[in-house]
């Protein structure tokens, strides 16, 4: 039996050291939601780096490995990496995976204009003019072997051809996740997701207590979530705090974008009915009202008729300018 220890770090994520192939290891891991990392050469838990270690994970493949005769090692280290650290590693790993994929598509393409080639030297090899096959004549067979050649051959490169152009579409995705990553609306929206999470984990901690039901007679049905302890108040601590710098980092990174003109900073405060606002899709339109988290406007039904109440996300508005501005007019 093996000499198991389970890591985690936050640059790292969660792996396991101590594994040998044929130790019976691999499939218990896999069954309780471990993976095989190829370039590491070893076990781990998917999408662990920079985040609160999955204990459920880590305990059921500690149990799991015992239970075979293993002897398994726990060495957890929860200090997580302030946010502008994990972004830069992340933008690098993402960087070299960019080029990684480039250099695949190039030797991808060479591949197809290897296989045309051949393609083009087999078609060339047949008899001119579209000659039919001679049966019984001594040129039958080698004429037959020309033709599955030609035939087998313009396979041969459309599959390899399919290969590149997934292998370049792959690389030009690759190479524009982090600038979608850091799309202004992206970021916006992230920020909106995170702040959510962070008021949910919050309530955690405090306790809270909701409706579930309006009952007859005026009567609520309540549900009572009493406050977190122990090691559970723990985890959400140390999840908070790591969220707070992630929050803190990404209001800065809008902050920038607002202040470069990439995008507005509109709000109730900036926006009011009777303004004009600029939407994907409908380009300039009136609004009906300003809410909170949102503007509600009118646009036309898309084969006419009448006009369609919307919702739009502030963060998703391209324009805003006064009422009654001439549409031609550079907001």
């Amino acid at each position: 039996m093996a000499d198991l220890t389970i890591t985690h770090t936050h640059a790292d994520g969660t792996l396991i050291d101590g594994t040998t192939k044929g130790d019976g290891t691999n499939t218990i891991l896999k069954s309780v939601g471990f993976r095989w990392f190829r370039t590491l050469g070893t076990w781990g838990i998917p999408n662990s780096r920079d985040r609160q270690p999955k204990t459920r994970i880590i305990d059921r493949a500690r149990t799991a490995l015992e239970h075979a005769g293993h002897t398994v090692t726990l060495d957890i280290d929860n200090t997580h990496r302030d946010t502008a650290t994990v972004e830069a590693d992340r933008a690098q790993r993402q960087q070299d995976r960019a080029d990684a994929l480039d250099a695949k598509a190039a030797r991808r393409h060479d591949q197809a204009d290897t296989a045309w080639q051949r393609h083009h030297d087999a078609t060339a090899a047949l008899p001119p003019f579209g000659e039919p096959v001679h049966v019984g004549h001594h040129s039958e067979r080698r004429h037959r072997n020309a033709l599955d050649k030609a035939w087998n051959s313009i396979g041969t490169a459309v599959h390899a051809q399919n290969d590149a152009d997934e292998a370049e579409r792959r690389a030009h995705v690759a190479s524009r996740t982090t600038e979608h990553r850091y799309n202004p609306v992206t970021v916006a929206n992230r920020i909106d997701k995170l702040e959510a999470e962070q008021r949910a984990d919050q309530r955690r901690l405090d306790g809270h207590t909701r409706t579930v039901a309006n009952l007859p007679g005026g009567q609520k049905l309540t549900e009572t979530t009493t406050a977190a302890t122990g090691d559970y108040r723990q985890a959400i601590t140390e999840r908070m705090a790591q969220r707070a710098d992630d929050i803190a980092y990404w209001r800065a990174v809008r902050a920038d974008q607002i202040a470069a003109g990439h995008t507005g900073d509109y709000s109730r405060d900036t926006i009011a009915k009777g303004d004009q606002v600029k939407i994907r899709f409908h380009g300039w339109v009136p609004v009906v009202r300003a809410n909170a988290k949102t503007v509600s406007v009118e646009t036309p039904a898309p084969y006419g008729g009448r006009l369609i109440r919307r919702t739009i996300p502030y963060q998703e508005i391209q324009g805003h300018r006064p009422p009654h501005t001439d549409n031609n007019e550079t907001p």
